[in-house]
């Protein structure tokens, strides 16, 4: 083990991939440091949720290496599959929970399906889960009776039932007003420090998840356009990157999609 595996809990080297003949990353490499908060971003269609579906083994590289903890993800039989997956926990995107099931039966489910712990236990573990996300009064409801930004906290206390080592999040803030989405960042960064897991965030919202992450990757085209702190990846000169930050509406990802030009489309030719 060198000293990158010590430090970083997910390492990716020259690693590609795609879905037929589109290539979605290219020859690209980045660690996501132990017990930080790492946002990866990007325009829509990057890659990003791909990266989630690489590291949690659901697509295989085509070319390179994923390091989970120092084992090649793309190289593990189901049985080491399983053992990788039982320390990740993931928040889906809209928290994705079982409708027929209650608060308290949603944040259950991964410890019944992982473990064999007696039933008086799984609801000590259960009622401290919601306890963390401020919602161990709502256990008995049902999905359809709470908001979506409390659907979300469940969804989080169901990811780290198991205490896992790393959290992958699917764009955890789409949906939310103003004041879920605030709670939910302070919960992903209090719940990173508190529980010392690793956290890897999908997002679009750019101020809530600069304040909230340790290091910023941004995804373009395949590859990785910046990587650093929030600070850095703001002062980027990349047009890319700048264009994204700023939320632009024109630059290298351009407003008016390709076509003939007006004079050709309206026969705006001499009279």
């Amino acid at each position: 083990m060198n000293d990158s595996d010590a430090t970083d809990l997910v390492v990716c080297r020259n690693l590609s991939f795609g879905y037929g003949e589109r290539v979605v990353l290219d020859d690209i490499s980045l660690t996501i440091p132990r017990g930080k908060v790492t946002a990866l971003m990007g325009a829509s269609g990057g890659g990003k949720t791909t990266m989630l579906r690489l590291i949690g083994g659901q697509v295989r590289a085509q070319q390179g290496e994923l390091l989970f903890d120092g084992r090649d993800v793309g190289k593990l039989d189901q049985a080491g599959l399983y053992a990788a997956r039982r320390r990740m926990g993931m928040l889906f995107q809209f928290g994705a929970l079982f409708a027929d099931l209650s608060v308290f039966e949603n944040v259950a489910f991964p410890l019944r399906e992982h473990t064999d712990l007696p039933e008086a236990l799984i609801r000590d573990i259960v009622l401290m889960k919601l306890e963390a996300v401020g919602l161990r009064g709502a256990h008995d409801l049902m999905p359809s009776e709470i908001s979506g930004g409390m659907n979300r906290r469940v969804a989080l206390a169901r990811a780290i039932a198991l205490d896992p080592d790393l959290i992958m999040y699917d764009e955890p803030f789409s949906g939310l007003d103003p004041i879920s989405l605030g709670t939910a960042a302070r919960l992903i960064r209090q719940l990173n420090d508190t529980l010392g897991i690793t956290s890897l965030v999908v997002s679009h919202e750019i101020p809530e998840t600069f304040h909230m992450a340790d290091q910023v990757i941004v995804l373009a085209n395949g590859r990785i356009a910046a990587q650093g702190t929030p600070g850095e990846v703001r002062e980027s000169s990349d047009p890319l990157v700048y264009q994204f930050v700023h939320a632009l509406s024109d630059g290298p990802v351009q407003f008016q999609y390709p076509g003939p030009s007006v004079m050709q489309d309206f026969g705006g030719g001499a009279a």
